[in-house]
């Protein structure tokens, strides 16, 4: 008999990778989708299974929405992978970002707890949580420090699962993901934004790229990597928090240069520093150290940062010149 999986956030670029990874493994995918979402199918659409998943009504503010999904999916396995998930929307938006983001996570937990609580559970941790780093690289057991409204959610989130598996015995495990894009980032994201920004130059229908801060320091790894990392957690004997990244670090500045590099272009004649976009509070660097990852569920990143850049703006190339 096959399993079935419940994805919250299915629409979203984890979500499309991993409801992607999950039929390939034969599984059962459903969704649940919140009408409020602006998110659009295309994401699936793009990998060619938007035909091949189950899509719920469903809300991460509504408990018995989720228990509704619970209940029609009949999932052994739950990712909750929404959220409102763009740090600098979470300074203009901090009481929606900590109800979905937040309270959201606490919502699904608790639908499990009520439904059914040898559902197995994973929780979209991340690395802004460590934010003002008290490790030069971080791991499972390096301090909190977040810096954003929405890393405070986050952490409120992580928290709540560690709490649901102590208290009520729940297979509930945490994936601390560093930074991992793909051709199917939103194109707010800093990644996206420069990629894209690439194709429009080179195709002569921009002739400048505004970033903030260009020398903040991230690990970048591929999507489609990630999310076996978070199948492997919910697969093991035992819940447990994981680290997952690459233990490599890259520069915005560095990253630009990559991708304008790639294209025959120098990114110093484009690229304008512009102080609007920088944060309130800036998270300057962060390391992951994904050790335990690799040693316990056997998962390291396959995807260079070279080759993932170059894969993002061949992507855009083909989507801006389709305009």
């Amino acid at each position: 008999m096959s399993r079935s999986a419940l994805i919250t956030g299915i629409t979203g670029q984890d979500g499309a990778y991993l409801a992607q990874f999950l039929l390939g493994k034969g599984y059962r995918v459903s969704g649940m989708l919140a009408r409020r979402s602006s998110d659009t199918l295309w994401r699936l659409n793009e990998l060619g299974i938007a035909r091949d998943v189950t899509l719920i009504d469903g809300d991460l503010v509504d408990l018995t929405s989720i228990l509704r999904a619970l209940e029609a999916s009949a999932a052994n396995e739950v990712y909750n992978l929404a959220a409102q998930s763009f740090v600098a929307t979470s300074w203009r938006q901090p009481l929606l970002t900590a109800n979905v983001t937040g309270v959201g996570a606490l919502n699904v937990l608790e639908a499990i707890r009520i439904h059914d609580r040898s559902i197995r559970f994973y929780q979209a941790s991340t690395s802004e949580m460590f934010g003002l780093i008290q490790a030069e690289r971080q791991d499972e057991g390096t301090p909190f420090y977040p810096r954003s409204p929405y890393g405070v959610a986050k952490l409120f989130a992580h928290w709540s699962t560690v709490n649901y598996r102590e208290s009520f015995g729940m297979h509930a495990s945490s994936g601390i993901l560093f930074n991992h894009e793909s051709p199917l980032r939103g194109i707010e994201f800093v990644t996206r934004k420069v990629t894209d920004g690439v194709a429009r130059i080179k195709l002569g229908k921009a002739s400048e790229l505004r970033l903030g801060n260009i020398d903040a320091r991230r690990d970048w790894g591929f999507a489609g990597d990630y999310v076996e990392a978070m199948w492997l957690m919910l697969q093991q004997e035992r819940p447990d928090d994981y680290v997952i990244a690459t233990g490599v670090t890259t520069t915005v500045r560095e990253m630009c240069r990559i991708a304008f590099a790639h294209v025959g272009l120098e990114a110093e004649r484009f690229v304008v520093v512009d102080p609007a976009f920088l944060r309130p509070a800036e998270v300057d660097v962060l390391q992951g150290n994904p050790v335990k990852a690799r040693e316990r569920l056997g998962w390291s990143a396959r995807t260079p940062l070279d080759d993932l850049i170059v894969m993002m703006v061949d992507a855009d190339m083909r989507r801006v010149g389709r305009e």
